[in-house]
């Protein structure tokens, strides 16, 4: 029997190195794939959708498809995941499109503020328009991807060290870790500044004191270990979100069986209505931890919500204009995306 397997030593050099997409050779008997994403081992999406994900995939295969796993950024940051996936480094990553939005704009219409109250709500429209054209075609077909499974976090919440935050008037002036795009938007809104990093950096960002603070979602401090750097914490907020892609290399998934592809898709639908659904129900058990090891949560009143969400009509306009006036769809987008969540 004939196994695949890379065809590459992972070494830094090689990887700098690569210029050039791999043509990965596919048997008909077993299959190995790379999957590399930046996720500590111990974060809540390696354990409960990358591990059972790759599972899934295996057991539909009856064990032909198996994997070589690259957690925790060993074969590149999170910034690099998409370029690491076209240029065949690894067949399968993750991409954040925040990350990328120079790559994929469309796919921001899900993070902007006050659209959804749960992870559901967001993952279930963005998984519908993700499908469909503009956003199929334009942030992945165009970047030579083929989408698997996503999901969208939760609203996040502003995370402060110092200073609690109980209206968007206590937001000004704070250095606040932003994913880029539309977050960017809103926090200038509020008066904070925006210090766009990624979610790997921002600890050591919060220890040296170069943030005051995060606009973050729950279990994700936990994830990252960042609960001895905070105090404060709202709740009941709604200050944009963030969507987890994994996406295949084009090519490589052009060259899989036909079974394997419908393994993969049958594996990956499953995958997004279980980890929305584990998002949410995780949400207030992330909040009960926090609190215990010392975080205070302010519940914001109607009116400290309001003083946040009458910028988040203007977010979503200014974001949209942004695009069409780059020649991208972005009111058709955010048209569609709104329609979406009715259903």
């Amino acid at each position: 029997m004939r196994k695949i397997v890379s065809k590459f030593i992972f070494t830094a050099a090689t990887v700098l190195a690569m210029s050039a997409p791999v043509k990965a050779t596919l048997a008909d008997d077993a299959i190995k794939l790379r999957f590399a994403h930046s996720f500590p081992t111990s974060h809540f999406i390696q354990k409960q959708a990358i591990e059972p994900w790759m599972a899934d995939v295996t057991k539909l295969t009856d064990g032909k498809v198996t994997f070589d796993h690259f957690p925790a950024q060993q074969l590149g940051k999170s910034k690099d995941m998409l370029a690491l996936t076209q240029n065949g480094v690894t067949d399968i990553g993750y991409v954040g499109v925040s990350y990328v939005s120079d790559k994929m704009p469309l796919s921001g219409v899900s993070q902007l503020p006050g659209s959804f109250a749960t992870s559901c709500q967001g993952t279930n429209a963005y998984w519908t328009v993700s499908n469909e054209d503009p956003i199929k075609t334009q942030d992945f077909g165009d970047n030579k991807v083929r989408l698997l499974f996503s999901f969208v976090l939760e609203p996040y919440q502003i995370y402060t060290a110092k200073k609690k935050v109980t209206n968007a008037a206590d937001a000004e002036g704070l250095k606040l870790r932003s994913t880029g795009g539309a977050m960017d938007i809103f926090a200038r809104k509020i008066g904070a500044v925006p210090v766009r990093m990624t979610a790997t950096e921002t600890r050591e960002s919060l220890s040296r004191g170069t943030l005051d603070g995060l606009i973050f979602p729950n279990q994700s401090v936990i994830s990252y270990d960042l609960v001895p750097l905070l105090k404060y914490g709202t709740r009941g907020g709604n200050f944009g979100s963030f969507i987890v892609t994994f996406v295949i290399n084009e090519d490589v998934w052009g060259k899989l069986p036909a079974d394997v592809q419908s393994a993969m898709t049958s594996a990956s639908e499953s995958m997004v209505q279980t980890m929305c659904k584990n998002i949410d129900e995780g949400v207030g058990k992330a909040i009960a931890e926090m609190e215990k090891a010392g975080i205070e949560y302010y519940t914001l009143s109607k009116s400290d919500s309001e003083s946040f969400a009458k910028h988040s009509d203007e977010v979503a306009a200014e974001w949209a204009k942004d695009l069409d006036g780059r020649g991208k769809p972005g009111s058709e987008v955010l048209k569609q995306f709104n329609e979406a969540l009715k259903q």
